[in-house]
């Protein structure tokens, strides 16, 4: 594998590692949120202890650190390999941040940022189906299950029968899925929190 790739692969991981969340309940004044709410450090759970605003800086940061370097492995022309690769690389960031102990977020707005990266249409699909089931059920990590599910299927229909895209995604959901094992547990229990509950 060539220097450059190496370096982008890295470079995207370090730049996962960084916790919007934890810096931006920080800068604001709010509780750590690995020790409020669900404990999370994403966009959903900075929801529950700050509010709107917060959240939102969250999601658009953790979008834009899967994204970015998406992005620039994109400008710079590499193999589709790579560019599956450094989307992951930035995905596993944010679930197991180097700068924070390992432990990091469930990794559902990184992984979107990653998909826009690849795709903005990949991107629109699943961020819509998101909004859909979000809407219908007002259950956030069931609309996250169900949108990154489908991520692989619009990969295919959108993009094309790429492999290392859609072999990668597909490893990322799944391991998406085992950091979303609770709150599968609540909502087969039906005791999951909805969108702005505790």
């Amino acid at each position: 594998m060539p220097l450059i790739d190496i370096v982008l692969i890295v470079i995207a991981y370090l730049l996962g590692s960084i916790s919007t969340a934890i810096i931006v309940c920080n800068l604001m004044g709010l509780p750590d949120p690995r020790t409020q709410g669900s404990g999370n450090p994403g966009a959903t759970n900075v929801k529950r202890v700050g509010g709107n605003k917060p959240a939102a800086i969250t999601l658009f940061f953790d979008m834009l650190k899967g994204l970015v370097p998406v992005l620039v492995a994109h400008y710079l022309g590499v193999e589709p390999l790579t560019l599956a690769l450094v989307g992951a690389a930035a995905f596993l960031g944010h679930l197991f941040p180097v700068f924070f102990g390992f432990k990091g977020g469930k990794g559902v707005a990184t992984l979107l940022g990653v998909l826009f990266g690849f795709s903005w249409l990949v991107g629109l699909a699943t961020a819509g189906t998101w909004l859909v089931i979000a809407k219908i059920f007002n259950l956030s990590s069931l609309a996250a299950l169900i949108a990154t599910a489908l991520s692989p299927v619009y990969i295919y229909f959108l993009i094309g029968p790429d492999q290392p895209l859609i072999i990668t995604t597909i490893i990322m959901v799944i391991i998406l899925y085992f950091r979303h094992h609770e709150n599968i547990k609540k909502i087969i229990a039906g005791n999951e929190s909805s969108i702005g509950k505790s």
